[in-house]
C-alpha cells in the first residue's frame, strides 16, 4: 500500500501554515487551541483521502494500445482507454515510460475523468533511426476531489516495438503513381505512356504525345489526330542500391541521409511492385550486404522492408569497386538500378566514376544525391542579405551548390541519370523519375 502513496504539493503547504501556527501560537498561547483544531482536522482529512483512493483496489483500469510496427520518420499514434471505477471524479496524472531512442525524461498528461466513466486519448511520436523502441509501464496517479494525496497504478509492462523504414504513406505515393496527371505535392505532371510492342488502344491526340504515335488510318475516318496507345512495360528488374558508408552519415531534421533513402526505397519499392516489375535492393560500404533479388512475386515488399530494416553501419568509406565487381556477378540482365550516395564534390565523384561507368555499360544507372538543405537557406535568404557574413555565406553556399550541378553535368557526359534533390522530397521527387524514365521506355 504504502509504495504506491505518494504526497502531493497541496499537503506540504498545509504543513507549512501549520508550523507557522504552532510558531505564532508560542507567542500568543490563545492561538493554541485553534491550531491543535486545524492539525486534527488536516490529519483526518488525509485519513479520508487514503481510504476513498485504496479502498478501491481496482479504481483505475488502463489500456496502452500501440501499432504494429513504428513508421520511421513519421508520426505514429499511441493511444490508451482509461477507466475511472470510483464514485467521485479522479484527476489523473499519466507518466508513460518511452523508449530510450526518444531520449524524453518529463513526459506528463493530465486528464480528468467523470465517475463511472471511460475516456480515450492519444499522442503522436516521431521516431527518427530503425530498430527496436522498448515501451516501459505506464503509471498513473490518481487523486480524489481532496487533492492532498495520489496512488499509483502501473499498467502494461514492457512492451516492443520494431521501428521499420517509413510505410504509412505508402497508400498516398499508390495514387502518385495511379493518376500521374495528378501527382501530389511539387511533382509535376507526368502523362503515362507505355512503349511497349503490345497494343492497347486508339485515342485522341493530347498535347504531349509522340507524334510517332499518329494513327493516319483512324485520323482520316475522324477527321481529328488519333494515335496508338500501347500498354507499359512490365516485370522490368529494378534495383536500388543503398550507399551506407560515411557520405550518408549526415542528419537533416534529425534523419541521416541513409534512413532518407531507405524510406524513400521503401516507397519506391511499393511502387514498382504496384507497376507489375521486379523491385530489388543492395546495400553496400566495404561489402555489399542485404541484396535482396528483384521479384514481383507475392511477399516481396515484406522480403525488401526486412532487409531495409536490418541495414547496419558504423559508417565507414564505401567501396564502389567491390560494389562494381558484385553487380557484374549477381545482376547478369540488364536492369535500372538506381543509386543512393552523396557526393559533395567533384573530385569525389572522380574517384568513384571509372566504376560507376562500368555499372553503366551495362545497366540503366540514376545516381540520387542530395542537396544540403542548410546550404539552400543560407542561398536563399527570406530576408535581404546586410552584412559581410552573410554575403560570405551567400556566396559558399552558391559555391558548393554550384560543385553539385558540375557533378549532374559529369554524369550526364556518360550517360548516367541524376536526380540532385532535397532529403525531405526524396520520396516524390524520386517516384516522379521513376514513372518519367519509365514512361520514355528507356530500359
Amino acid at each position: 500500500m504504502f509504495r504506491n502513496l505518494f504526497l502531493l504539493p497541496k499537503i506540504f503547504v498545509i504543513l507549512t501554515i501549520v508550523g507557522i501556527g504552532y510558531i505564532l501560537a508560542f507567542f500568543y498561547p490563545i492561538l493554541l487551541n485553534g491550531v491543535h483544531g486545524a492539525s486534527i482536522l488536516f490529519l483526518a482529512m488525509v485519513a479520508v483521502d487514503i481510504f476513498l483512493l485504496f479502498r478501491a483496489t481496482e479504481g483505475i483500469e488502463a489500456t496502452r494500445i500501440l501499432p504494429d510496427k513504428l513508421s520511421n520518420g513519421d508520426e505514429n499514434t499511441i493511444s490508451f482507454h482509461l477507466k475511472n471505477n470510483y464514485p467521485f471524479t479522479s484527476h489523473l496524472e499519466i507518466i508513460d515510460e518511452l523508449p530510450i531512442q526518444f531520449q524524453i525524461r518529463d513526459f506528463q498528461l493530465f486528464k480528468k475523468i467523470q465517475p463511472k466513466k471511460s475516456l480515450s486519448f492519444s499522442y503522436p511520436l516521431y521516431p527518427k533511426e530503425r530498430g527496436i523502441y522498448t515501451f516501459g509501464k505506464l503509471n498513473i496517479y490518481a487523486q480524489s476531489p481532496l487533492g492532498l494525496v495520489s496512488k499509483r497504478y502501473q499498467f502494461s509492462n514492457q512492451q516492443n516495438l520494431s521501428c521499420y523504414p517509413s510505410f504509412i504513406h505508402l497508400k498516398k505515393y499508390e495514387m502518385i503513381s495511379l493518376k500521374s496527371n495528378q501527382l501530389m505535392g511539387n511533382l509535376k505532371k507526368q502523362r503515362k505512356i507505355g512503349h511497349s510492342s503490345e497494343f492497347e488502344q486508339i485515342r485522341e491526340y493530347v498535347t504531349g504525345d509522340n507524334i510517332k504515335n499518329i494513327n493516319w488510318k483512324a485520323t482520316g475516318k475522324q477527321n481529328k489526330l488519333m494515335v496508338n496507345q500501347y500498354q507499359e512495360e512490365k516485370s522490368q528488374r529494378i534495383y536500388l542500391f543503398i550507399d551506407k558508408g560515411r557520405s550518408m552519415k549526415t542528419p537533416f531534421d534529425g534523419l541521416s541521409l541513409l534512413d532518407y533513402s531507405i524510406n524513400a526505397a521503401m516507397a519506391l519499392s511499393h511502387i514498382i511492385l504496384k507497376k507489375q516489375d521486379r523491385a530489388g535492393m543492395v546495400s553496400f560500404s566495404k561489402k555489399v550486404e542485404n541484396m535482396v533479388v528483384a521479384d514481383h512475386k507475392n511477399g516481396q515488399l515484406k522480403r525488401i522492408a526486412e532487409g531495409l530494416f536490418n541495414i547496419k553501419t558504423n559508417f565507414s568509406e564505401s567501396d564502389f569497386n567491390r560494389l562494381y565487381i558484385e553487380t557484374q556477378h549477381k545482376i547478369t540482365q540488364r536492369s535500372f538500378i538506381l543509386l543512393f550516395t552523396n557526393f559533395e564534390t567533384l573530385d569525389a565523384l572522380k574517384r568513384q566514376l571509372p566504376y560507376l561507368r562500368g555499372i553503366a555499360k551495362k545497366h540503366l544507372l540514376l545516381i540520387v544525391f542530395f542537396k544540403n538543405s542548410l546550404l539552400q537557406e543560407l542561398k536563399n535568404p527570406k530576408e535581404n542579405t546586410h552584412t559581410a557574413l552573410e554575403v560570405y555565406d551567400e556566396i559558399i553556399a552558391e559555391k558548393f551548390d554550384f560543385e553539385k550541378k558540375l557533378i549532374q553535368q559529369e554524369l550526364l557526359k556518360y550517360g548516367i541519370y541524376s536526380l540532385y534533390t532535397l532529403p525531405h522530397e526524396l520520396n516524390l521527387e524520386l517516384i516522379h523519375q521513376y514513372l518519367e524514365i519509365k514512361s520514355r521506355g528507356s530500359l
